[in-house]
């Protein structure tokens, strides 16, 4: 940090980052360092590499504080971790942070840090900054590298960004998205400048021409008062920037869930399976009961779900969002 402030004063400030205090959730690998994946078993991990994106953090200027708590393996929504202890809501200690990151949406939230990553796979990203009152972003399958990140389901996935405000979010996105070559999986689409994308110089703010979708479906359940009022509140500031509102169909959501539950057990099993054949014990309960019942779930279930997933996207592709830009709901 003293060296940053250094360039400063010398005029040689680099980066969009530069200077920029940071902290992650403790899955992105360092070489030389630690990363126990909120786990007992991975407590003494030490790789012998670094993750692309914490290199790409570095060389924007970024300046990493340490690592954050996180639910085991990122197998947990509320914040908990038996091994490491529970992560508390800054907001009231009471609470929970969400989860699996944590200790990024907490870290956030008291402003510890200008940002953290995290990962996203079931929500992991997005229920801490719902749960801890920060933006959180979970691109595009592809759109990050997860070169050098620990894996929990190959084919779901994502790393994230929390942050204090949208602009904090775009500024981060735009250091770690990108092709990477040791990352098969990462998308070949340019970069944008998401900051400055949110910056129209010629209209700052407007949202003229977007059509926000409300789901028909969503709210089957029913809606808590007070979640239905905030809701209603925030649909009226973006039409009051310009958006138009539209009613769009969305079908079961509840069949996609149990359709995105039968992916992540699955592969997640896969991947634990040796652990879970030789170090069962050193599991906390509630991520090893996770872990095992997907070593339950037939293989030809699983083809099925893969097999659907294609027809589902594209039938929520020519359904809804022809009709709209975005879809208005609750985290």
């Amino acid at each position: 940090a003293r060296a940053a402030d250094l360039a400063v004063k010398a005029g040689h400030a680099h980066g969009l980052l530069h200077g920029a205090p940071l902290a992650h959730k403790d899955m992105f690998y360092r070489a030389g360092e630690v990363c126990s994946c909120g786990s007992k078993i991975r407590a003494d991990f030490v790789p012998d590499y670094t993750a692309t994106v914490l290199k790409r953090l570095d060389a924007a200027g970024g300046i990493e504080l340490g690592r954050l708590n996180m639910a085991e393996f990122a197998l947990g929504p509320t914040g908990h971790n038996d091994h490491f202890g529970r992560c508390r809501n800054p907001w009231n200690p009471e609470y929970i942070s969400g989860g699996s990151s944590s200790g990024a949406g907490a870290a956030v939230a008291a402003g510890l840090v200008f940002g953290a990553l995290g990962s996203d796979t079931g929500g992991s990203v997005r229920l801490p900054a719902a749960a801890c009152g920060i933006v959180g972003i979970k691109p595009t399958l592809g759109r990050v590298s997860r070169y050098g990140t620990m894996p929990l389901s190959h084919s779901l996935d994502c790393i994230g960004v929390l942050a204090r405000n949208v602009g904090d979010c775009a500024r981060v996105l735009s250091v770690i998205g990108g092709a990477d070559d040791a990352d098969g999986m990462s998308s070949r689409h340019p970069v944008p400048d998401y900051e400055r994308d949110l910056d129209d110089a010629a209209n700052p703010g407007s949202l003229a021409g977007v059509r926000v979708g409300v789901p028909d479906r969503y709210y089957d359940e029913g809606l808590d008062q007070e979640v239905a009022e905030l809701l209603a509140a925030s649909r009226a500031v973006l039409e009051a920037q310009g958006a138009k509102i539209v009613d769009v169909p969305i079908g079961d959501h509840s069949a996609l869930n149990d359709l995105a539950s039968v992916i992540l057990a699955a592969e997640a099993a896969t991947l634990h399976l040796p652990w879970l054949r030789d170090r069962p014990k050193d599991y906390s309960d509630q991520t090893r009961a996770r872990l095992l019942a997907g070593l339950g779930m037939p293989a030809t279930l699983y083809a099925q779900v893969l097999q659907a997933r294609a027809r589902l996207l594209e039938q929520l592709l020519r359904e809804t969002f022809v009709r709209c830009d975005l879809l208005h709901i609750p985290v």
